[in-house]
C-alpha cells in the first residue's frame, strides 16, 4: 500500500458523511507505519473504543470504512477466527460492523465480518507480528498466496459495504 496522508484518508470514507469524516480520529503516526507491508490500514479510535476504521485500495481506488465493534474489556477475549486473514490471535477477534454506503446505510442497513481486534491482519500474514501460540493454522500456502487471499477477502468485504 502506498503511504497516505490524513486528507487522503478522510476523503476516502464511503459510509459516513463528510462532516463525520472530518471529525473522526486519524492516527498521528502515519509516517511511521510499515506501508509496504500493509494491504489495508486499520486502527481503533482511542476516543471512542467502539469505533474502528479500515482504509484499503480496491481496483485502484482508495476506500475507507467506519466500523462499529465491541468495546474492549479487561477479560480474556474469545479466540475466534478472523474472516480476513484466517488467524486466531491472542488479542481476540471481534465482529466489526460497517454501515452500508449510500441510502442503504442511511436506512440502517449494515454488514459485518469477524476481524482481528487489533486490525493487524497484514502483519500477522507476513509474520511481522506474533499472534500468539496456536493462532495460525498449518498451511502449505506461500506468504504471497496468503497476502493474495487477504486482499481478496478485504475486497469482498468492501464490495458488500459499497454494493
Amino acid at each position: 500500500m502506498e503511504p497516505l496522508t490524513e486528507q487522503e484518508i478522510r476523503s476516502a470514507f464511503v459510509n459516513c458523511t463528510k462532516g463525520e469524516s472530518r471529525r473522526l480520529y486519524v492516527p498521528r503516526d502515519l509516517a511511521d507505519r510499515p506501508w509496504p507491508e500493509l494491504d489495508y490500514l486499520g486502527w481503533r479510535d482511542p476516543r471512542a473504543p467502539d469505533r474502528a476504521y479500515l482504509v484499503t485500495e480496491v481496483d485502484g481506488r482508495r476506500t475507507a470504512l467506519v466500523l462499529r465493534c465491541p468495546t474492549p474489556t479487561t477479560r480474556q477475549p474469545p479466540r475466534g477466527l478472523c474472516a480476513i486473514c484466517l488467524t486466531s490471535p491472542a488479542g481476540g477477534v471481534s465482529l466489526m460492523v460497517a454501515p452500508r454506503a449510500g441510502k442503504a446505510g442511511q436506512q440502517g442497513n449494515s454488514v459485518g465480518t469477524y476481524l482481528c481486534t487489533d486490525l493487524a491482519c497484514p502483519l500477522y500474514v507476513r509474520g511481522r507480528k506474533d499472534p500468539g501460540p496456536g493462532a495460525r493454522m498449518q498451511e502449505s500456502l506461500t506468504t504471497a498466496e496468503k497476502v493474495q487471499r487477504l486482499t481478496t477477502n478485504v475486497a469482498a468485504f468492501v464490495a458488500r459495504v459499497t454494493g
